[in-house]
């Protein structure tokens, strides 16, 4: 299984409703994924404030396996969401982290 992770520092203008309806998006996809078995996102709520560099929300998307993550990583609708994220990101892509394990 891969877990995909996406840190995420919105701008301050970026309203709960508007993250909300992003990650409904995006949870979404594994309706016509395959293979897109889990979805989580919400707010940071680490008590490392001085590691938590600007990622004040995450989300989390797990894969049945690499094949599952690329086609994920080349769909359109994907692309269509990810492209409205880094709008609402400070600096744009700069404002997002991602990271993929093997879990």
């Amino acid at each position: 299984m891969i877990r995909h992770f996406v840190l995420l520092s919105f701008r301050d203008d970026v309203s709960a409703a508007t993250k909300a309806a992003l990650y409904d998006e995006l949870a979404a996809l594994a309706g016509h994924l395959p293979g897109m078995t889990g979805f989580h996102a919400g707010p940071n709520v680490s008590v490392e404030t001085d590691l938590v560099r600007g990622n004040h929300d995450a989300f989390w998307v797990d894969f049945a396996d690499v094949a599952a993550r690329d086609a994920y990583l080349a769909d359109e609708k994907h692309w269509e969401i990810g492209a409205r994220l880094t709008g609402l990101t400070v600096d744009g892509l700069d404002g997002i982290t991602v990271v993929d394990m093997e879990v």
